[in-house]
C-alpha cells in the first residue's frame, strides 16, 4: 500500500527549525501502515530536512554551524544573476538535503531516543511550505 500526504507549514524565514515528527507520526497512524518505509521531501531548493535532537541548545549549535558552512555575508553568483539575496539559501539546502527516509515498525517511525525529523528554512523570508510525505508498506 502507498499513501501520500501533504504537510503545510508556515516559517519565519532563515534558520527557522520546525519539528515535523509529531505531524509525521500522526500521518503514519492515519495511513494504518504498520510496517514499511516513509519519506518526507520539500519540493524546492531553499529548504532542508534532516534529523537532530529538537532542543534549544543543539538547535542554536546547528544554526551556528550552518552559518559557518554557507555564510549569508559572502557573495554568491546566484545573487548576481537574480538579485534576490538568497544564494546562501540554495547552497544550504543542497548541502543539508531536501528529504529524509525512515523505517516504520508497529505503526511508528523508527528514530533514536533523542532524534526528531526537522525542517530547516534556508530562504531569506517567511514562507508557506508544502512538504510531501510518502508512506509505503502494509
Amino acid at each position: 500500500m502507498v499513501k501520500h500526504y501533504e504537510i503545510v507549514i508556515q516559517t519565519r524565514g532563515t534558520n527557522h527549525v520546525i519539528d515535523l515528527t509529531p505531524e509525521i507520526s500522526k500521518r503514519i497512524a492515519e495511513s494504518q501502515i504498520k510496517e514499511g518505509i516513509g519519506c518526507v521531501i520539500i519540493p524546492g531548493s531553499t529548504g532542508a530536512i534532516t534529523t537532530i535532537e529538537y532542543e534549544p541548545g543543539v538547535i542554536n549549535d546547528l544554526i551556528k554551524a550552518i552559518e559557518r558552512m554557507a555564510p549569508q555575508s559572502i557573495p554568491y553568483e546566484h545573487d548576481r544573476a537574480w538579485h534576490d539575496g538568497n544564494g546562501f539559501s540554495h547552497v544550504r539546502s543542497a548541502l543539508i538535503g531536501t528529504s529524509f527516509s525512515f523505517p516504520i515498525k508497529s505503526g511508528k517511525p523508527i528514530l533514536g531516543t533523542w532524534q526528531q525529523i526537522v525542517f530547516i528554512e534556508c530562504d531569506n523570508r517567511p514562507r508557506s511550505r508544502r512538504l510531501i510525505l510518502t508512506i509505503v508498506g502494509e
